[in-house]
């Protein structure tokens, strides 16, 4: 009786303790859909964010697209968009931000782009095709690039301020386009966005 006692006991011990642990183990997302409207707000927590880059992006690109440098040329200005320096204490694809006002100012009609990225890749073209591998007809050659005449770039910025349960995230993002002609800054935009946080505690 006394043996059949101890083992109820253990085997009752042994399932609270897999639930425990089952319990307080890690947890995995199982379940996800598609959010039909992807220019929602999503702050779901204090880091940099797709609604932040959005936001971003389009005052820049908007107020670029209006300013007489874009607005009143007599034809689309070709541009070379560069890096956006990181200066934030976050890990952030600053790549990404660029690729968007590249997308972004590419819709608008007003503007042409020179791909920096691709300089390997078409030149590695130029010396294959002139290999003797291509249809003289149909060879590209060098020499007929179209040439820049701005560069856009920028830099971004971040405060965090945190006292008590009381926290703040302030963000700066500033584009330059430069003229490679004269190297002078024809255009500076910038864009501030300060998103605010309290600090609650999480039941188990």
């Amino acid at each position: 009786m006394k043996i059949s006692m101890k083992k109820t006991i253990v085997y009752t011990l042994a399932a609270f303790s897999f639930l425990f642990v089952t319990g307080c183990g890690p947890k995995v997302f199982k379940k996800g859909e598609y959010d039909e409207d992807i220019e929602r707000t999503n702050l779901l927590n204090d880091k940099w964010s797709e609604s932040d880059m959005q936001k971003v992006v389009k005052d820049l690109v908007g107020s670029l697209t209006n300013h007489y440098t874009i607005a009143g040329a007599t034809k689309a200005p070709v541009v070379m968009v560069t890096k956006l320096q990181n200066k934030t204490s976050e890990h952030i694809d600053t790549q990404s931000v660029m690729d968007m006002v590249r997308v972004e100012l590419m819709n608008s009609g007003k503007v042409m782009f020179v791909d920096k990225e691709a300089r390997e890749d078409i030149k590695e073209e130029y010396d294959y095709q002139a290999s003797g591998v291509v249809s003289k007809d149909t060879q590209k050659k060098g020499g007929s690039q179209v040439g820049a005449d701005y560069i856009l770039n920028g830099r971004l910025d971040s405060i965090v301020q945190e006292v008590g349960k009381d926290k703040t995230v302030y963000y700066k993002v500033t584009l330059n386009l430069t003229s490679l002609e004269k190297n002078l800054v024809v255009w500076s935009g910038h864009k501030q966005l300060r998103k605010i946080y309290k600090k609650k505690s999480v039941g188990l």
